[in-house]
Parts: structure tokens; C-alpha cells; sequence
């Protein structure tokens, strides 16, 4: 486990840490809760973001949140789809590297040490169990690392470990914020309503473009061509063994079935979900905001002005009571 950058108090105030927990393009609540904290003058001393909070809070951290939120806000579907590159499936269906070029597109900084604000991202061991809390070294690489969905994306190596999504063991970092020196801890919940009669409906909500276009049916059929294509190349290998090109067959007839996403992604919800009630009924932080985004999906990034503005609506009385509190003046 990496050790994370710390602060002392300085002249007896507290310091206020934020944790951003995982949950896809649900994340962009993030930039919400951040302007919120920014307007009602309450200041971040300390980050620890999980997948994509670990996105947010390094982008945050280097200062250059506005360019960010306004990448997202030109998100459709098909910038959606550009920056999911998918590949021969051997570890995971989606590389990775065009979501790492995002990032790297607005961070200045090239190492988590030289950050505004100190930064902490929390990744998973695969091979071990064990969390691998990254608070040195390359930005980016440990920003791939916290968002290796597993199944989903490829895994990646930090420090010579193999590491995954950290949401997998702790998905709001309430402990790695606190172990940084955060007197105060903000926690931000992105997953209490994800599973529960929701889970495995499609990735993308029915939502209609101006052209009368099903944005779910657009990325479906794109995805489907992902799928299909990686199918055939399977196929084409196993030409020679007809056992095995029969059960490839068998698996591509239509029937009313999740597709893989699916499958992987309700996992991962029930999982994290599940971890998450447990972390915070151990690990309590001073303020937790919980924004209802039951509805968003997991690639809704064409959504982000409703799920930003969300973040911010949930966050705002929260923050305001916190601050009147006087318990953050030491």
C-alpha cells in the first residue's frame, strides 16, 4: 500500500477530506458536489477517489475542473463510444487506453505528488484481495488503475501488482481520506440505489434525440456489433473443432438473456453495493451525500448536466448545515 500525501491542522482548523466514491458515468454527481463545496466556501484539504471518483478527484486535485465538466457536457453517445475502445476479449472487453488519454487530456500534472491538492486513488489487488491505496508516482496510471471494472476493462499494473477497480473492497474511501489527515470527512454514495428492481435494465435509458433516434438503441446496436464482431473472430479461430464452433452457435442465438455488459455490471453493482453499506456502517464519515440516480446507467455520460446538477441539489442544504455547524472552525 502506497502511502498517501498528508497535512497537518494549520493554526487549529480542521481539515475537510472528500471521499468520491465509484459508479460510472453516475460519477459525474462528483463535479456537482465539488461546485456545491465551492459555493458555500467550504475548502477540500484532502481527496481519495475509487473508479470513476478517482477520475474526478485527480482532475479536481490538478485544478482543472471546468474543462472537464465542459468535455462532458458535449458527450453523445457517439463520444461515449469513442472513448471505449473494445478488444479481443482475453482479461476484459474494454482496454482502457482512450478513457486514459480523457484524462490525460486535463491533468497538467504528471505525478499524483505535484497535485494542488493532495490526491489519493484506491484501487484492488486481484491476485491477493488486498487494496492498494496509490498516493505516488504517475497520475494516470493510477487513475486507470481505480477504474479497471472488472470484466469490463482491462486490469493494469501498479507497483508491480495487477490491480482492478477499487470498488471492489472500498468503494467511498471513507478510511484512506481519513488515514490522509482529513479531520472532517465528506463521503459521496453513488451506489444505495442501483440494485434494487433496477438492475438489469438496459445500459442506457430511453432517452430520444432530436432526430427521433433511440440514444439506447444507438449504443445497443453499436455494442452488438462489438460483440458480434469479437464472436466471429472466435468462430474463424475454431473453424477446425466443431464441438466448440457448435457451442459458440448455441451462445449466439437470440434469447431473452442479459447481454455480457449486463451480466458484468449487475455483478458489480450487487457487490459494490453490498461493500458499500458495510465500509460506511465501519468506516463513518462526518457527512455522507447520497444523490438519487437510481435511474442513470452506466455509460449515461449524455446525461451529465441532469446528474450534475443532481450532485449539486443533493450536496447544497447538506454542505450548508455543515458549515453552520461552526464544527469545521476546530
Amino acid at each position: 500500500m502506497a502511502n498517501c500525501p498528508g497535512r497537518k491542522k494549520r493554526n487549529g482548523a480542521s481539515k475537510i477530506g472528500l471521499a468520491l466514491g465509484s459508479g460510472s458515468a453516475r460519477g459525474l454527481a462528483h463535479l456537482g458536489v465539488i461546485r456545491a463545496l465551492e459555493a458555500t466556501g467550504i475548502k477540500t484539504d484532502f481527496i481519495a477517489g475509487t473508479s470513476i471518483g478517482a477520475l474526478i478527484g485527480a482532475v479536481y486535485a490538478s485544478g482543472k475542473l471546468d474543462l472537464l465538466e465542459s468535455t462532458f457536457q458535449r458527450f453523445d453517445w457517439k463520444r461515449t463510444a469513442s472513448v471505449f475502445d473494445i478488444v479481443f476479449p482475453k482479461s476484459g472487453l474494454i482496454d482502457g487506453a482512450k478513457v486514459s488519454e480523457l484524462v490525460r487530456a486535463h491533468i497538467d500534472s504528471e505525478v499524483i505528488e505535484s497535485l494542488a491538492i493532495p490526491f489519493c486513488a484506491v484501487a484492488t489487488d486481484i491476485q491477493t484481495g488486498e487494496e492498494v491505496v496509490i498516493g505516488q508516482g504517475d497520475v494516470i496510471e493510477a487513475v486507470r488503475a481505480s477504474i479497471s471494472v472488472p470484466g469490463i476493462f482491462t486490469p493494469t499494473r501498479s507497483n508491480g501488482r495487477l490491480v482492478v477497480d477499487g470498488g471492489l473492497v472500498n468503494p467511498v474511501p471513507v478510511s484512506v481520506v481519513r488515514a490522509m489527515g482529513a479531520d472532517i470527512v465528506i463521503a459521496v454514495d453513488l451506489n444505495h440505489q442501483i440494485v434494487t428492481g433496477k438492475n438489469l435494465k438496459p445500459l442506457l435509458a430511453n432517452k430520444v434525440t432530436a432526430e427521433g433516434n433511440s440514444m439506447s438503441g444507438q449504443m445497443s446496436r453499436w455494442m452488438d456489433e462489438c460483440l458480434c464482431s469479437m464472436h466471429k473472430l472466435k468462430q474463424k479461430l475454431l473453424a477446425q473443432d466443431a464441438p466448440a464452433s457448435g457451442q459458440f452457435n448455441s451462445w449466439l442465438s437470440p434469447e431473452p438473456l442479459p447481454n455480457i455488459f449486463e451480466l458484468l455490471l449487475a455483478s458489480v453493482n450487487i457487490m459494490e453495493t453490498s461493500i458499500t453499506e458495510y465500509r460506511l456502517r465501519n468506516d463513518k464519515p462526518d457527512m455522507v451525500i447520497r444523490p438519487p440516480l437510481g435511474e442513470f446507467r452506466f455509460l449515461e455520460f449524455n446525461r451529465a448536466e441532469e446528474i450534475i446538477a443532481i450532485g449539486y441539489e443533493s450536496a447544497r442544504e447538506q454542505l450548508m448545515m455543515l458549515k453552520r455547524s461552526g464544527i469545521m472552525d476546530g
